[in-house]
């Protein structure tokens, strides 16, 4: 019997920082906050590992039009909430000032384990991300389109390069927050994998002996979802603006939907090995979208701009069927008004133009993310 098609549904995971409006430093959220924003979203918000963090998970979404919506609705509650407690939340993955050795952990069972088991290096996860999820019933079709999609991962990197400066510093990185994960076990680009069956065998080597406790303390930056049947994009900064959040969930739902469609024809994308595609995430990271990326079949570095429009010419009649190509087209003005990353050095550097100091400058960038939080809202 022949398999049906996945649904393709979508989830956005979003994970933001929370600063005080009138120093614009970090800030830990009062319980009250919490209180407040559940009594609204129910499951769909909760606690971040460090107590400064909130984070929000849409519902499953049929359309990238109803991840708007939902989005929309999330972003919007959040900030409205965290205005009674004179707090603003922010959506990049580094704050540019505060420091992480004033933060504090939250107090929860979890988050309790997390820092016993890691140790210090995670006590320097004040950082934030952002997960897609892609409904894909079958097992093995997870893995297969696993094993193709990792070559797209720092395309979507590159595009969504929110985390420059670390603790007052331009770390000359577009992505700094992936210096920081990195450092925990288990993350990274996912493996090769044969199979479904290979990728339960070696999750139970490890649960077997103890060492984790399920998969979901397996970080790569695309695995197979631990909660539901779902393949899960991890690799994205946060971003600061809502609508290119949903550029990215739209690439990445019809970059999957687009690898399938291959397979339907027999074909399928080439595989590379991720010593090459470890290369192009470098780049991603440290250039965001300025430099390109390599281009492997064709041995150069091809310019961002052609990419973008090489991904959307692939994903055209997909993005048709999945009702987003107007969010896939909106890569094309991501590279023009520039990412994340580069939109906060200009504002630092519009700062530093108008006679403020490095600190004074600073913080212009983080009134400016609160400025791009709430512009799409």
């Amino acid at each position: 019997m022949a398999r049906s098609a996945p649904d393709f549904t979508i989830g956005v995971e979003e994970e933001y920082l929370l600063v005080d409006k009138d120093s614009l430093a970090l800030s830990p959220a009062p319980e009250g906050l919490m209180e407040a924003c559940q009594s609204e979203l129910q499951s769909q918000v909760s606690p971040e590992y460090l107590n400064c963090q909130i984070e929000i998970g849409t519902k499953v979404c049929q359309t990238i039009g109803e991840a708007r919506e939902d989005l929309r609705r999330l972003r919007s509650t959040v900030a409205r909430c965290a205005d009674q407690f004179n707090l603003a939340p922010i959506a990049a993955s580094c704050h540019p000032f505060s420091d992480w050795r004033d933060q504090h952990h939250t107090n929860k069972e979890r988050y309790n384990t997390l820092r016993h088991d890691l140790g210090g290096v995670v006590r320097r996860m004040l950082i934030c991300g952002m997960h897609v999820h892609v409904g894909i019933e079958a097992p093995d079709l997870r893995i297969d389109l696993m094993n193709q999609l990792r070559y797209f991962l720092p395309h979507l990197l590159a595009l969504s390069t929110s985390s420059p400066y670390w603790q007052g510093d331009d770390t000359g990185l577009a992505s700094y927050r992936l210096t920081v994960f990195d450092n925990l076990p288990r993350t990274g680009l996912p493996p090769q994998m044969e199979s479904w069956g290979q990728y339960e065998r070696s999750v139970k080597a490890l649960t077997d002996l103890g060492v984790i406790q399920d998969s979901s303390k397996i970080w790569w930056d695309l695995r197979p979802s631990s909660r539901f049947p779902t393949l899960e994009s991890r690799i994205c900064d946060v971003s600061p603006r809502l609508e290119t959040t949903l550029t990215l969930a739209a690439l990445t739902q019809a970059l999957t939907r687009m690898l399938y469609r291959l397979a339907t024809h027999n074909q399928r994308w080439r595989l590379y090995d991720s010593f090459l595609i470890e290369e192009n995430r470098w780049r991603a990271q440290r250039y965001g979208t300025t430099e390109g990326l390599i281009d492997f079949g064709l041995h150069e570095i091809v310019p961002f701009e052609d990419l973008v429009e090489e991904m959307i010419a692939l994903v055209s009649e997909d993005a048709e069927a999945l009702q987003s190509v107007g969010e896939v087209a909106n890569a094309r003005n991501i590279l023009q008004n520039g990412t994340s990353a580069e939109r906060q050095r200009a504002a630092y550097q519009a700062a530093i133009s108008g006679g403020a100091d490095h600190d004074a400058a600073l913080r212009a960038v983080v009134h400016h993310l609160t400025e791009e939080f709430h512009a799409d809202l």
